[in-house]
């Protein structure tokens, strides 16, 4: 090899422009992908319970999850303190999360598009029960097998509302390997204050591909339990009302199996129940349960990590994207303004329900462009459904389906193409 190199230096002529050059931007970084972040932010977390069925593009992150139980979860005597089952299909996996969240574990399980249609039932359960669970969706082109080793955005609506009846579900969107890895925080933070089901929405671009990173800094949140009642708290209070709304936020205050105390015991269930869990088929109940949920949800608008937000001067036109679509939107804004002299204002969200600023960014813009990698503009419709209809007028659409990464180019090109009109 070097004899080849030394020839074709000393006697070839350079015949094209183009050059190599070092950039020595890597100094301190690392090289990970999303999937094996994941798995290590769920372990800082304090996961101890991970149920899973192999599907591509998530196997990698149980599997990655497994060696880092088995290297920061051994007990002072040797003996695993997790507990992993490779579970006989999706259905027994979400069903054995939901049960481990019931008794007090953080459990997990991680999947993809086929599984999230297969977990819809059991999603219900831990939405009107309010059992924390904790979903980890690496979306892939569907419908059906679609195409298992290609990416994709396009689980959004399924999941929003997974299961039947009226349910709205916690979504988080992480956009690299270093928010994979602190988000998951957030996630298992989030399902036990909001006794719920959190999904977090990576993608095959991000879950398996290599990422240069900045190293993660240990979690500074603290692990936050959320509503739980102990035998002390329960001597105070004498008795309680499990799904009651002592605080106003909707949420309910929850005991654990196994508190000593004769009042901490309450029935769980999928089926209708009144504030003191206890069977009931009475609208007024179901209604006022329903509505309850409802303050909960909107509640959590105050809590989910905030959108970020980047300006630049005079920009009448906004961009709003999320997840792995972030990387392709920085490059995009800068070929609008370069070569096209369109600034541009950048939303990125990362959790639903929506915080209000993004109605506020809506607003102040002329119009607004949402990129998003499926073909029915799926994260466009959930703004739909949730901004004043003056709002839904300025929302454009930029959906990409053909499930490679998303690029730069193809993005300014629709949003010149449209800004031309």
């Amino acid at each position: 090899a070097q004899a080849g190199y030394d020839y074709a230096a000393a006697s070839l002529t350079k015949q094209d422009p183009y050059r190599i050059e070092r950039m020595n931007k890597n100094q301190g970084k690392i090289i990970m992908d999303g999937n094996s972040a994941s798995a290590l932010g769920c372990v800082f977390a304090g996961c101890t319970v991970l149920s899973w069925y192999p599907i591509t593009p998530s196997s990698s992150l149980a599997e990655s999850m497994i060696e880092y139980l088995k290297r920061f979860r051994i007990g002072p005597d040797g003996k695993a303190t997790f507990a992993v089952v490779q579970a006989e299909d999706e259905l027994a996996a979400i069903g054995m999360v939901i049960g481990a969240g019931w008794a007090g574990a953080r459990a997990m399980t991680t999947t993809s598009g086929p599984g999230i249609s297969l977990m819809s039932e059991f999603a219900g359960l831990s939405y009107y029960a309010e059992i924390p669970a904790v979903v980890w969706d690496i979306q892939r082109v569907g419908p059906s097998t679609g195409l298992p080793t290609r990416t994709s955005q396009a689980d959004i609506l399924s999941t929003a509302f997974l299961s039947h009846g009226d349910t709205k579900h916690i979504m988080l969107f992480p956009s690299s390997p270093h928010e994979c890895f602190e988000i998951a925080m957030e996630a298992f933070n989030l399902a036990e204050q909001f006794q719920t089901i959190v999904f977090v929405m990576s993608d095959l671009d991000l879950g398996m591909n290599n990422w240069m990173s900045d190293p993660f800094p240990y979690p500074e949140k603290p692990i936050e339990r959320g509503k739980v009642l102990v035998k002390a708290d329960l001597d105070k209070l004498g008795t309680f009302s499990r799904y009651k709304d002592v605080d106003g936020d909707g949420i309910g205050y929850r005991t654990l199996p196994g508190t000593q105390h004769p009042a901490a015991a309450y029935f769980t269930r999928g089926s209708g129940h009144n504030a003191n869990a206890n069977y009931s088929e009475k609208p007024e109940d179901y209604e006022k349960n329903m509505e309850r949920l409802q303050r909960k949800f909107d509640h959590a608008r105050s809590i989910v990590p905030a959108p970020i937000i980047e300006t630049a001067p005079n920009a009448e036109i906004g961009i709003i994207a999320f997840g792995s679509s972030h990387w392709a939107l920085t490059e995009s804004r800068d070929q609008l303004r370069d070569e096209h002299k369109l600034a541009t204002d950048y939303l990125r969200i990362r959790a639903y329900p929506f915080a209000n600023e993004i109605s506020d960014f809506v607003r102040s813009h002329k119009r607004v462009y949402v990129v998003e990698q499926n073909r029915d503009a799926q994260m466009l419709s959930l703004l739909k459904l949730d901004l004043d209809n003056e709002l839904v007028l300025k929302l454009r659409s930029v959906a990409k389906l053909d499930g490679l990464p998303l690029d730069a180019r193809s993005v300014t090109d629709e949003i010149v193409a449209m800004e031309v009109k």
